[in-house]
This record gives structure tokens, C-alpha cells and sequence, in this order.
């Protein structure tokens, strides 16, 4: 994002600039935005949804707050025709994750976020319920902008509430058991309204259409345990066996049992000292942010692919597209090589062609002015997270 763009007013924002929106609200408070897609148009209809959440390998949930074996029930997909059947006209909610991973004209909605780090961007999830359809009211623990694409839904806010918030026992959804309404914090959005919301803060969303459709713009952040421990395994898998504790000159010990404030001083030493590496955690970090949500979704070449082919097919003019659901990063390594992130993978290249590749440009035949372009591109299109343009058409 240029300096000029970052001090443009959005529509998105609600006529806020980006570095508003990032120094007021982000991961501080809530933001209602009338009219941020004030022309939209949702690209999948409720009964598309639907059929989506009847396929294989799509992560879908069902919720019916009266469901036939008890309150709140929850289902899993891949459903069937005879489960929408029966349902009944209202208090239900059918929830479709990733559905950018499936949907093109979904995942384009992705690129209105660019005022934000694309790595830290998950999925859309979309949510269709009936009048009265809903999830009850609960927490996330991720940023998450919430956009009416179509139909009506009642948002209240609750708050800030601790981690260890009560919660309804014997169900499969993690509802409050106390939410108060804050004063002011009450809305019915339109088609086109969004409302953001950092972690932590307590919603309670309830349709009240016949198509309320519902778009979860959701963000990615390890926990801290999640992210200590993965980060040790990264680590670990490069040190040497004989990489140990060592106390070489210690002096005699008074109790031979005693655990003494020295011995956890070099314990310590040889842990901080280890993974206090800044290059390291960098190379973690790149290929932890860009895992794939679904890595079975990434369908590697079985044939690898020959240099002089991709070459050749550029050259006539073909283009490459990045996959759906795949995810793009970078970082410099010095002032003209990168390492270039792709589903959790880091290969080094040039800067400049990291740095295209982890765009939105269009892959096409420019990306050969780089010298090292057809060994990048032949690895990433084997490993598929590139596709020829079109070939899912023919």
C-alpha cells in the first residue's frame, strides 16, 4: 500500500483512512460501518451455500438452536439433501467455512483488505440462517470484520469479557451464559454494512430475513503456547545432539540433591540463548503464517514440470494464477535476495520476484525478466500452489 493510499479516506472504513482505522480500532474496539460495499451483490446465493456444505472435504456446521436431539444442536458436514428438508422455516444457521477457498468472487473480496498484512488474513466463512437463526451469544479470540451481503441481522455487543467467561454446559457451542447489551451497541445491518470486531469482545448476530447471508472476514494469530511450541520444534530439528547442558567449572555443590540457583541459571542460559535467534524466528514465522488452512487442498503435479515448457507456454502467452487458498508472504534477506513464503514453505530468490509473486499482478511472461523465475515458478506450480489460467475450465 503506497503512502498515498494509506492517507486515502475508504468507503470500507466508513471514509477513515487506513492509519485511522489501525491507530483507533483495530484490536481495540468496534466498528460499525454503514454502506462499506454499498454496491454489493453476494456472489453465491443461500441455496449455493448449501451445496457447498454437501460436498466432501468442505468444513461446514448446522446449527439449530431446537434441534430434533436437543438445544444447540450441532451438526457436521458434508450434509444431504434430506437434512435441509426437514429443517424448519427458522432458528437455524448453516455455516460454510473458507468458502474463499472454492468461490473466486469470494476470495476477490479478500483484496478490499489490503490496508492490512495479507499474511495475517485466514478465511471467509458464511454464515445463511432463517429469521431467528443464530449461534448464540459468544467470543472469538481473532479480529474478524462481519459483512451483510444479503438479507437482514440484529447485532448486539456485549463488551470485553474475560477469557474464563462462563459458559452454557452440554452443548457443542461455546455460548455466554450471562450477555448484557452495552448501551449503544445495537444495530440491524443492511446489504453492504459491516461491522468489525477486535478479540474478546462479546456478539450476539440474529437473522431477520428469508436470506440473510452473513460474510466472516477472519484473522489469523497463534497463541502463545501454539507458537512457543512450534517455534521449539523448528528450532529443534536443526540443533546438533550434541548441543547440551554444560557446567565446566561449577563449583563443588552443598547438597549433592539440591537443583541450586547456578545450574538453573545455565539451563536457562542454553534455552534463551537458542532461540533467541532473529533470522531463524523469521524463517518460523514466514512458513507458520503462510500454512495452508486445508493442506490436503494443494494437488501437487504428479509429472514435475520441464523449465523450458514454462518458459515456452509463458511465451506464448499463457498466464499462471496463484491458488485458491494458497497464501503469499515475504521478507528480505539483504538488499537483493528474499526468502518468498508459499504454504509453508520458504524458498529463496530475488527480491523483486518475491516480491511479485507475493502480490496481486498478473502472472504472466514479464516474471521471466527475472533470471531465476523459471526454477521459482517450476517448483510452486509442482507443489500446486500455482495453476495454469483456465485449466480448472477446461
Amino acid at each position: 500500500m503506497s503512502r498515498q493510499s494509506r492517507d486515502e479516506p475508504l468507503t470500507l472504513l466508513g471514509g477513515r483512512t487506513a492509519a485511522d482505522f489501525l491507530r483507533d480500532y483495530w484490536q481495540q474496539q468496534p466498528l460499525l460501518i454503514r454502506g462499506a460495499f454499498p454496491d454489493i451483490e453476494s456472489p453465491l446465493s443461500p441455496d449455493e451455500l448449501a451445496g457447498l456444505a454437501c460436498e466432501d472435504n468442505i468444513e461446514a456446521r448446522l446449527v439449530e438452536e431446537h434441534g430434533p436431539e436437543g438445544p444447540w444442536q450441532v451438526s457436521h458436514g458434508p450434509f444431504d439433501e434430506a437434512t435441509f428438508a426437514r429443517l424448519p422455516e427458522r432458528d437455524w444457521t448453516l455455516l460454510v467455512q473458507a468458502v474463499d477457498h472454492y468461490v473466486p468472487e469470494v476470495a476477490e473480496l479478500l483484496e478490499r483488505f489490503d490496508f492490512l498484512p495479507r499474511w495475517r488474513l485466514d478465511d471467509i466463512m458464511i454464515s445463511y440462517a432463517p429469521p431467528g437463526g443464530s449461534v448464540g451469544p459468544h467470543v472469538d479470540q481473532y479480529d474478524v470484520f462481519l459483512l451483510q451481503a444479503s438479507g437482514q441481522r440484529h447485532w448486539q455487543l456485549g463488551g470485553r469479557v474475560p477469557e474464563d467467561a462462563p459458559i452454557i454446559a452440554g452443548i457443542d457451542l461455546r455460548i455466554l451464559e450471562r450477555f448484557e447489551v452495552q448501551p449503544g451497541q445495537d444495530w440491524v445491518l443492511e446489504p453492504g454494512d459491516m461491522l468489525y470486531l477486535p478479540p474478546g469482545w462479546a456478539h450476539h448476530g440474529v437473522s431477520q430475513s428469508d436470506d440473510c447471508l452473513t460474510f466472516s472476514v477472519g484473522f489469523r494469530a497463534p497463541s502463545a503456547d501454539e507458537a512457543i511450541t512450534s517455534f521449539a520444534d523448528y528450532i529443534g530439528e536443526q540443533l546438533p545432539a550434541s548441543h547440551r547442558y554444560a557446567d565446566a567449572g561449577m563449583d563443588v555443590p552443598e547438597d549433592p540433591a539440591q537443583l541450586d540457583d547456578a545450574a538453573l541459571s545455565r539451563m536457562r542460559a542454553l534455552i534463551l540463548e537458542t532461540l533467541d535467534d532473529p533470522a531463524q524466528l523469521a524463517q518460523w514465522f514466514g512458513r507458520v503464517m503462510t500454512q495452508p488452512k486445508y493442506v490436503d487442498q494443494l494437488v501437487p503435479n504428479e509429472t514435475p514440470t520441464e523449465a523450458t515448457e514454462l518458459v515456452a507456454a509463458l511465451q506464448a502467452g499463457e498466464t499462471l494464477d496463484r491458488s485458491l487458498g494458497s497464501r503469499f508472504a515475504w521478507r528480505a534477506l539483504d538488499d537483493e535476495r528474499a526468502t518468498l513464503f508459499v504454504d509453508g514453505d520458504g524458498i529463496d530468490c530475488p527480491t523483486g520476484l518475491a516480491r511479485e509473486l507475493a502480490g496481486t499482478a498478473t502472472l504472466d511472461v514479464n516474471l521471466l525478466e527475472h533470471a531465476e523465475a523459471p526454477r521459482v515458478l517450476v517448483h510452486l506450480l509442482d507443489a500446486g500452489s500455482l495453476d495454469w489460467t483456465g485449466l480448472d475450465e477446461e
